[in-house]
């Protein structure tokens, strides 16, 4: 690392470790951010666009129905940024069967992505009777890396050696930038978990993309620590009570503009350059709640469609229900439905068949047992595109 790149004092400061490698310690939140004209519209446009993805998400029937597929879109968009290639379908599928797609490199992606969904389930359950800390953050850590490529690196625990980031083959000496050493580490972590917990008068959007600077700033983990650090802007934002519902892709954002991400955060450590990364978070905010607004509308259009079907349904709450749960599981099989929603198999049978001649589901296996599904309208609203694929 040159350490004559990192000349912001305000930002952090570069050190000579006793290893003749520099690192970079940032400086403890927070940061005095001068309000330009242009940030201060950023900021009023991120937030009415999220204002208005709470407004949209409390009138849809039941905003618990949308919780498993974003969430699911998210983890595959969050775990793409760090070289998986699984996809929805894949996690779907993979959720129904238990066994990834046969594209063996694909094993191990749809594995990772799965404990992301894991892991944010888990931090939702866990704010209901505990806050965001690093306690929670190492927990969720342990569930992200359990039995997955990168697990032998500590799951669950804050790094004990020195990392870096740079490409392939780079030491510290070389790697363009160098994390804080251990023990300085724990402090900077220390110091971050007090900013989460102090209530300052800083717009809650600001907050959420310092934070997640300073996490990837100090990059506490020997892995993960991008999908942890992507994990934790949403579960902020949630339990702020920003969103109601985790319904946020900001990942498909992050992916898209990859090279600026990067270059963003790292201008932060070496120049202080803090508006140009507030302004690419608040955009991406505004543009992906937009996005998320309008796959909402989409699907609350689509779920009106089969409200006919419904009420002319023999026992129309009971396939409400079914329907609900397709909209929430776009890929499934008898026996997973069946026992979600607690009905006898050969009556969900029944209900599957009248579901396949309505339109609202096709088989995909072709076989006769052991068959599973896919809403392929559903699926593809999620997913944000129009045809099927």
């Amino acid at each position: 690392m040159n350490p004559k790149a990192y000349r912001d004092p305000e930002s952090g400061l570069a050190v000579l470790t006793p290893a003749g490698y520099w690192a970079f310690i940032p400086k403890p939140l927070p940061h005095q951010i001068t309000w330009t004209p242009a940030l201060v519209s950023m900021m009023a446009e991120a937030e009415r666009d999220l204002g208005r993805l709470s407004s949209v998400t409390g009138a849809f029937p039941t905003p618990q129905q949308l919780i498993q597929p974003f969430i699911r879109n998210e983890a595959v968009l969050s775990s793409r940024i760090e070289g998986t290639r699984a996809s929805l379908v894949d996690l779907f599928t993979f959720e129904t069967t238990k066994m990834p797609r046969p594209v063996s490199e694909q094993s191990n992606d749809v594995r990772e992505v799965h404990n992301y969904v894991r892991a944010m389930e888990y931090g939702m359950n866990r704010l209901q009777t505990f806050p965001i800390s690093l306690r929670l953050i190492r927990e969720l850590h342990a569930i992200l890396m359990e039995n997955v490529r990168g697990d032998i690196l500590t799951p669950g625990e804050f790094r004990r050696s020195q990392n870096w980031i740079g490409p392939g083959g780079s030491t510290p000496s070389s790697a363009p930038y160098v994390p804080p050493p251990v023990e300085e580490m724990h402090h900077a972590l220390d110091a971050l978990e007090g900013y989460i917990h102090t209530d300052i008068d800083t717009p809650a959007l600001a907050r959420a993309a310092m934070i997640h600077y300073q996490f990837e700033a100090i990059h506490p983990f020997l892995d993960g620590n991008g999908r942890i650090g992507r994990l934790l802007i949403i579960l902020l934002l949630y339990e702020w009570k920003l969103l109601p519902q985790p319904l946020l892709n900001l990942s498909v954002y992050f992916e898209q503009y990859r090279q600026e991400y990067d270059d963003h955060l790292l201008a932060v450590s070496q120049r202080g350059d803090w508006e140009t990364w507030l302004l690419f978070f608040l955009r991406g905010v505004s543009e992906q709640a937009r996005d998320a607004v309008s796959r909402v509308e989409r699907l609350r259009s689509l779920r009106a469609k089969y409200q006919p079907f419904i009420a002319a349904a023999r026992q129309p709450d009971r396939m409400t229900a079914i329907v609900d749960y397709v909209f929430t599981r776009p890929i499934f099989s008898i026996n997973q439905a069946a026992d979600d929603i607690d009905i006898a198999y050969k009556t969900m049978r029944d209900y599957i068949e009248k579901l396949i001649q309505a339109g609202l589901i096709r088989e995909t296996t072709g076989h006769a047992r052991n068959r599973v599904f896919h809403a392929d309208e559903v699926l593809n609203v999620i997913r944000g595109i129009d045809e099927i694929t």
